[in-house]
């Protein structure tokens, strides 16, 4: 294997679940081997080092990105993420100009902290803001403190991150337009250089799906879930955030380089319980429980779990679901003339860029991103 080789870093540690959250990750009361997390974090970063010795001796490349995802990576020591940013460098080609983000709460960052973290190596930071709004936070079952965003971007931006983003999350049961648009004005009113907005997803299991069903909560229209997604793309495009991804607006070069290689396909290896990984067409996944993923390495055993290699369809069928995200879109050499009769009625509808789809690409405009799903789904199946 040769080429680009990005890595994420899985830290799979909360001090608490918030009610949406279905993501892998555990607070200290469901710790099979207990202790609060400055006790875990040492060991956890151990295990982690020694699947670093794994992937030395199984793929090579030149690395461009580095994304800390979690749970809440912020909450570790910054000297304990820098092990993992200094093992990787001692082993590969490190670009010069490598991203390496952190996604962080903002409560748990102050400015003496973001300084260690840009001391050990992180350049771009991904706050957790998802409202502006006390009520929104509360459905949520979010606990961190507005105001703390404002103070954390600041802080950023002192400490010489040279990226800054800011995540939000719309259609909280209970929010309003009026409240979105509150929220995302906010966001854009800080130094920040990047945007993402997400639609929330109510997965079965968690403390909010409960709420639904019970039916203390409502979940907001389709139509107020789009009035919401073109209020976020205005608000950006007026402030120099320009559209890059379904979900993302930047301002120019600041994109995540980081998602724009997943979105890409390319190569990457994913440090840490559950993380999925892609190398040339082969992708494996690790044990999904921080206990089951140490207990492997430290016994000298591999944590992966399950591995697939892709077929030349799945291939070209996830390569259509990725590029159709992205502001590039896809080539209409790429597409069979079957595809293309199939979607050609989107350019009439207004889904579809007409200007770029005779230039030869077929591009969403802001109201087919509100139905890129339903495009996909004419194209591969």
């Amino acid at each position: 294997m040769s080429g680009d080789l990005s890595f994420y870093v899985h830290i799979p540690y909360c001090i608490r679940r918030c009610g949406y959250c279905d993501f892998n990750t555990y607070t200290p009361s469901e710790l099979r081997d207990g202790g609060t997390l400055e006790i875990v974090a040492g060991d956890y970063i151990d295990a982690v080092l020694r699947e670093i010795e794994i992937a030395q001796a199984a793929a090579s490349g030149k690395v461009p990105t580095i994304f800390f995802g979690g749970g809440t990576p912020s909450l570790l020591p910054p000297r304990d993420l820098g092990r993992v940013i200094r093992a990787i460098k001692d082993r590969w080609e490190v670009a010069p100009d490598c991203e390496i983000t952190l996604e962080a709460n903002p409560d748990s960052v102050d400015a003496a902290k973001l300084a260690e973290l840009a001391e050990v190596g992180f350049n771009r930071v991904s706050f957790g803001m998802q409202s502006a709004l006390p009520h929104v936070l509360a459905t949520l079952d979010r606990t961190h403190n507005p105001e703390n965003v404002f103070r954390a971007v600041e802080a950023a931006r002192s400490a010489g991150f040279s990226s800054i983003s800011v995540d939000l999350i719309y259609g909280t049961p209970g929010e309003t337009l009026e409240d979105w648009r509150t929220s995302v004005q906010a966001a854009l009113a800080m130094p920040i250089d990047h945007l993402s907005a997400y639609a929330l997803i109510v997965e079965s299991g968690t403390k909010l799906a409960a709420q639904i069903k019970r039916g203390d909560l409502s979940m907001p229209d389709d139509d107020l879930m789009a009035d919401m997604y073109l209020e976020v793309d205005a608000q950006c495009d007026a402030a120099g955030l320009s559209w890059y991804e379904l979900s993302n607006w930047s301002k120019l070069g600041h994109e995540s380089r980081h998602n724009v290689a997943y979105w890409r396909n390319a190569n990457w290896w994913g440090l840490g319980p559950g993380a999925h990984s892609h190398l040339d067409g082969l992708r494996w996944w690790n044990v999904k429980h921080p206990t089951a993923y140490k207990s492997a390495l430290f016994g000298g055993t591999s944590p992966i779990q399950e591995k697939e290699v892709l077929t030349t369809q799945q291939k070209n069928d996830e390569a259509i679901m990725l590029s159709i995200r992205m502001r590039e879109g896809i080539s209409l050499r790429k597409l069979s003339q079957e595809q293309i009769a199939k979607v050609s009625g989107y350019c009439q509808s207004g889904h579809l860029d007409q200007a770029r789809w005779h230039e030869g690409t077929l591009q969403l405009t802001p109201h087919g991103r509100l139905i890129a799903d339903r495009i996909v789904r004419e194209l591969v199946l």
